[in-house]
């Protein structure tokens, strides 16, 4: 690729270059720059996956908490049925005793409570019925949490040997971020990792490849410095932060990570972390983030079923 654009740039000097090699170069741009345009059209449909994903969490917990409420009111309704349902009881148990002319009240009473007794039995085996879905729902969500801690054990277990302004490991929404800072993996404006930082992203890889249930977002990151220098490949630092991500993708498939689980993004400067009015800030802001999420369709199902 280096020297390719090293071709490109020097086509000026058409002296030293035969025609074919210039025509064979040229062709070889141009398919690049196609599936340049491919690559970010595969970004744009995970972006809109991760969307879709975060949109479906966010409904997933809406509806736990709406079956709370519902356990509360049932709970109310519950209360207020046994309640009447005794006082019935009494004024039946009170009729028992009273003579004959008050048989048509008694039979009317009769009536009403064992229509209450069947709302009664009615309510209790719905309440049953969505305690035992949130108490599924809970069960669920808490074998994720565990293993999302877990995980965040592993990973922060392997990477003990970097120093902490290289990298970070938290948790956040359920999914464990893995921050990269720009000194571990790159040289200014270069997308080709450093030895050190494929020796992260590979302990990285060995502690995760063997999880089935998870899928992996590599998203680029940078401050809002403009690059320097002019490329057909390089025109800004969304371009930049997207060619970083891939090459890192490319760095874990081929340390284990199954390629089906890796997706890459490219968020350019519009996500920063800190202000860019600052050396400090921006050098906060060029980072790489790995973002690790659990498999939810156990969720979604236990839903769907509802």
């Amino acid at each position: 690729m280096r020297y390719l654009i090293a071709v490109l740039v020097f086509t000026g000097v058409l002296g030293c270059v035969s025609q074919k090699k210039y025509d064979d170069l040229l062709s070889e741009k141009l398919d690049l720059e196609k599936n340049l345009v491919n690559a970010q059209d595969s970004v744009e449909t995970a972006i809109a996956d991760i969307s879709r994903l975060r949109k479906q969490v966010e409904n997933l917990k809406s509806d736990t908490a709406g079956l709370g409420e519902y356990i509360r009111k049932d709970r109310r309704k519950l209360s207020a049925l046994q309640k009447e349902h005794q006082q019935l009881q009494t004024y039946y148990d009170n009729l028992l005793n009273n003579s004959g002319q008050l048989s048509r009240d008694l039979a009317e009473q009769r009536e009403r409570l064992l229509t209450l007794r069947e709302n009664l039995e009615q309510t209790k085996k719905l309440l049953d019925e969505r305690e035992s879905k949130v108490q599924e729902l809970e069960d669920v969500l808490a074998k994720k949490d565990a293993a999302v801690q877990e995980l965040k054990k592993n990973i922060t277990d392997a990477l003990l040997n970097f120093k902490e302004n290289d990298l970070t490991v938290t948790v956040k929404n359920g999914k464990v971020y893995v921050s990269l800072a720009e000194q571990l993996l790159f040289k200014s404006g270069s997308t080709v990792v450093d030895n050190k930082g494929q020796s992260a992203l590979k302990q990285l890889a060995a502690a995760i490849k063997d999880q089935s249930d998870i899928n992996i977002m590599v998203e680029g990151h940078t401050d809002d410095v403009p690059i320097s220098g002019t490329s057909p490949y390089l025109k800004d630092n969304w371009d930049l932060s997207a060619l970083r991500a891939t090459s890192i993708i490319r760095i874990l498939a081929g340390a284990g990570i199954s390629t089906e689980r890796i997706t890459a993004a490219g968020r350019g400067e519009y996500f920063p972390v800190a202000s860019n009015e600052t050396a400090t800030g921006r050098q906060k802001n060029r980072r790489t983030e790995i973002i690790i999420t659990p498999n939810l369709d156990e969720i979604f199902e236990i839903l769907e079923t509802n």
